[in-house]
């Protein structure tokens, strides 16, 4: 892997009702709603061939950015959910995560599978991600992945136990 970025920095703005993405694009989001737990995002994702829609939630708490990708038709993938592992910093109502380049895919009930170790192993080895860095984003992991298995990798019975209770557009 000769192309491995920085951490993915990315901006949450919601009295600007933006999103800037990690290469620095701000993208108008159609929706924030904040909760005690974190910050509910949608909007559609102009000029992306894989999907035209995506829903997060940035759970500060737990360490994750879950999301509901919308793939166009010949680009579906096996998964409900997908979970970056994260830093959640928040300044008034701007909200900013890290990507701490592991990343979980979650098929709802059946399920998680933990992707991009390379990545992040990579990161700290090129002086990218620090070792503390790194070894939150393994605990963070090694959490998610414990809770979600503990509860049948039912996302919102382990998000229960935390209580957390996530609304999604499309999903009950």
């Amino acid at each position: 892997m000769t192309d491995l970025h920085p951490p993915k920095l990315e901006i949450f703005d919601v009295a600007a009702g933006t999103n800037i993405d990690p290469k620095g694009v701000p993208r108008d989001v159609e929706e924030y709603r904040e909760a005690p737990f974190g910050l509910y995002l949608a909007r559609p994702t102009p000029g992306r061939p894989q999907f035209r829609y995506l829903e997060s939630w940035l759970l500060p708490g737990l360490g994750l950015r879950l999301t509901d990708f919308w793939y166009n038709p010949g680009h579906e993938r096996d998964q409900d959910f997908y979970a970056d592992v994260v830093r959640v910093d928040r300044e008034g109502s701007r909200w900013r995560t890290t990507d701490l380049y592991l990343d979980l895919v979650l098929k709802d009930k059946v399920s998680a599978r933990v992707i991009d170790t390379d990545e992040l192993v990579l990161a700290v080895a090129r002086g990218l991600l620090s070792t503390q860095d790194a070894e939150y984003a393994l605990e963070t992991t090694y959490a998610a992945v414990e809770g979600l298995a503990a509860h049948g990798y039912d996302l919102a019975a382990w998000l229960s136990t935390k209580d957390i209770t996530l609304t999604w557009k499309r999903h009950p």
